[in-house]
C-alpha cells in the first residue's frame, strides 16, 4: 500500500513539474522582451542564472589576487588581517604590481630612524582661533561618511565603539545623528547634507535650534557641509523606501517607508560666497569648526574658494576641506557618475593642496583626503601629497566584515552592514566588530608610521612629495615633487 502511495505521489509530482515546465515554455516563446528566451525556451534561463552567479563567483574562482575591482583580493585580505590583529607579514615576496604605471615606491633612507627616536604624529587643531571650540584631530586615519540608513544600526554601533577605542573620528554621513553614533563616545563630525536631515524644519529648511541641540553634545566636534561626494557628484543621495524605517524617518525628519532622496545640491547655496556665508553661519550658531566636503572636476572650485577667502578674510574660510576622489563611494550610485564624474584623488589632492599653499591658506584650512585610501601606502601617499588627515569608508566596512558582495543598495547585504533585515543584521556582532574597527585603525596608523620611519622621518606628518615616487608608463618611477612641484608660497605683506 505504501509503495503504491509513493508511486502515486511520484507520478503527481512529475505531472506538476511537467505542467510547470510547459507553462514556462509557453511563456518563453510568446514573450517579446528577451530574445534568448524566445529562441531557446527553458534552457535560456540558465544563461541569466549563471550571469547572476558570475558576479559573485568571479572573485573566488576566476580572478587573481590583484585583478578584481573595485578592491582586489590582496587588498581585502590585508584589511581583514589588520582588523583581526593578525599582522601585515607576507612570505616569498610581494604580489604588488611594482612595474605597472601608478605603482607607489617610497624612497627608503640609508639610515632609517631608530625606534627610540621615533615620535607620535602631533595632534592637529582644526578651527583654532576662529571658533570657541576648536577640534583636535588625533588619528591620521578616520571613519568617512556613512549614513545611518545606508548602513545598519549594529554597523553604526560597532563603528562608534571602535572609533572611540582607536581615538579617531566618525563622520555621520548626511543621514543625521542617531543614538548609535553617540553610543561609543567617539569624536563625531556631523555632516550637513543637501536635504539637511536631522537639522531641518517642517519645510526642509535649516533649523538653527536643531543645530544648537546637536552642538551641545560634547562629542560632536565639528560640522561638515556636504556639496558632493565622489560616488555621485551632481546627484543627491537616495535611500530606498524599504530601508526608511520608523526610526530612520524620525532621525532624518522624513516620512516612513518612502524613498528618501536629497536634492542634488543645497537649494540655498548656489555660489562660493553663499557657501562661505553658510560656513560662517553654522560656525556662529554651533561654536564649533565647520568644513566643506566635495569632489572636484577641475581648478575652478578651489581657485574661486581661495580668491573669495582672500577677499573676505580668514574668518570666512572653512576650517577644513574634505576632498573626495571620483573613485569614492561606499554605497550605491549611478554608474555614469561613479565611472566618469570628478577627478581621481590622485590628481585632485595635489591640485587642491597646491592651491592652498599658493594662497597661504594651507595652515588655515585643514585638508582631509578620501577615495579608495584603504592601505598604509595610499595613506602615506596622501600625507605626502598634502593631506592632513585621511578618511576611509570602505576600509572600515571591510573591517566590519564586508565581503564586497555588491548588494549595498538591495537591503540584502549578507554581512548585515548595509541591510535593515534583522535576520541578516544578526550576523554582525557589535562587540567583535568594534574591536576589529579599532584594530584596523590602530594598525593603519602604525604601518603608515613604519613607512615614514623607513624614509628617515620621525613621524608620518613629516612625509613630503620627495619621499614617494610614481611608476610611469615607461617603467621608470618619478618623484611626486617632480610630477607636482610645490608652488611658490604666497607673498606676505
Amino acid at each position: 500500500m505504501l509503495d503504491v502511495l509513493l508511486v502515486g505521489l511520484g507520478v503527481l509530482l512529475a505531472i506538476l513539474v511537467a505542467g510547470a515546465l510547459l507553462v514556462l515554455y509557453v511563456q518563453d516563446v510568446t514573450q517579446e522582451k528577451h530574445a534568448v528566451l524566445r529562441n531557446f525556451p527553458l534552457v535560456g534561463h540558465l544563461r541569466y542564472f549563471f550571469e547572476k552567479l558570475g558576479e559573485y563567483f568571479r572573485q573566488y574562482f576566476f580572478l587573481g589576487d590583484r585583478e578584481e575591482m573595485p578592491f582586489d583580493r590582496a587588498t581585502r585580505s590585508w584589511v581583514y588581517r589588520m582588523a583581526k590583529n593578525e599582522g601585515g607579514i607576507i612570505g616569498f615576496g610581494s604580489t604588488y604590481p611594482l612595474h605597472q604605471p601608478g605603482a607607489l615606491v617610497f624612497v627608503n633612507a640609508p639610515f632609517p630612524v631608530l625606534e627610540d627616536e621615533q615620535l607620535e604624529p602631533p595632534t592637529v587643531l582644526i578651527g583654532e582661533g576662529y571658533c570657541p571650540a576648536p577640534f583636535a584631530g588625533r588619528s591620521l586615519v578616520n571613519v568617512s561618511a556613512m549614513s545611518f540608513g545606508a548602513i545598519s544600526q549594529p554597523a553604526v554601533r560597532a563603528l562608534s565603539r571602535g572609533a572611540a577605542a582607536a581615538a579617531c573620528w566618525l563622520d555621520t554621513g548626511e543621514g543625521g545623528l542617531s543614538p548609535y553614533h553617540l553610543e561609543g563616545g567617539c569624536d563625531i563630525i556631523f555632516q550637513l547634507g543637501t536635504a539637511k536631515y536631522g537639522v531641518r524644519d517642517e519645510n526642509g529648511q535649516l533649523a538653527d535650534d536643531k543645530l544648537r541641540q546637536l552642538a551641545a553634545h560634547p562629542t560632536v566636534r565639528a560640522f561638515e557641509i556636504k556639496l558632493s561626494q565622489g560616488a555621485k557628484p551632481g546627484k543627491g543621495g537616495v535611500l530606498p523606501g524599504s530601508k526608511v524605517t520608523a526610526e530612520i524617518a524620525r532621525i532624518r525628519g522624513i516620512a516612513e517607508g518612502r524613498d528618501s532622496q536629497s536634492p542634488n545640491r543645497h537649494p540655498d547655496i548656489g555660489n562660493i560666497d553663499q557657501l562661505l556665508d553658510r560656513v560662517e553661519h553654522v560656525r556662529a550658531v554651533t561654536g564649533k569648526p565647520v568644513g566643506v566636503k566635495t569632489a572636484i572636476g577641475g581648478r575652478r572650485f578651489i581657485d574661486e574658494l581661495t580668491a573669495a577667502v582672500g577677499r573676505r578674510g580668514l574668518q570666512a574660510a572653512p576650517d577644513f576641506l574634505t576632498l573626495d576622489g571620483g573613485e569614492g563611494g561606499s554605497g550605491a550610485a549611478p554608474q555614469a557618475l561613479a565611472d566618469h564624474m570628478a577627478m581621481s584623488i590622485d590628481e585632485a589632492l595635489p591640485l587642491v593642496a597646491d592651491a592652498l599653499l599658493a594662497s597661504g591658506l594651507k595652515e588655515r584650512i585643514r585638508l582631509i583626503a578620501a577615495g579608495q585610501l584603504v592601505t598604509p601606502a595610499r595613506i602615506a601617499w596622501a600625507l605626502s601629497a598634502g593631506a592632513d588627515f585621511v578618511n576611509t569608508a570602505r576600509g572600515f566596512m571591510f573591517a566590519l566584515g564586508c565581503i564586497q558582495a555588491l548588494r549595498c543598495h538591495t537591503n540584502t547585504c549578507p554581512t548585515g552592514i548595509t541591510t535593515h533585515d534583522p535576520r541578516l543584521q544578526r550576523g554582525l556582532v557589535v562587540e567583535d566588530k568594534a574591536a576589529r574597527v579599532a584594530s584596523y585603525c590602530r594598525n593603519m596608523n602604525k604601518e603608515v608610521a613604519m613607512i615614514a620611519h623607513s624614509c628617515g622621518l620621525r613621524h608620518a606628518r613629516e612625509l613630503r612629495r620627495q619621499h614617494v615616487q610614481i611608476v610611469q608608463a615607461c617603467g621608470r618611477s618619478v618623484a611626486l615633487d617632480t610630477l607636482y612641484p610645490y608652488p611658490a608660497p604666497a607673498a606676505t605683506s
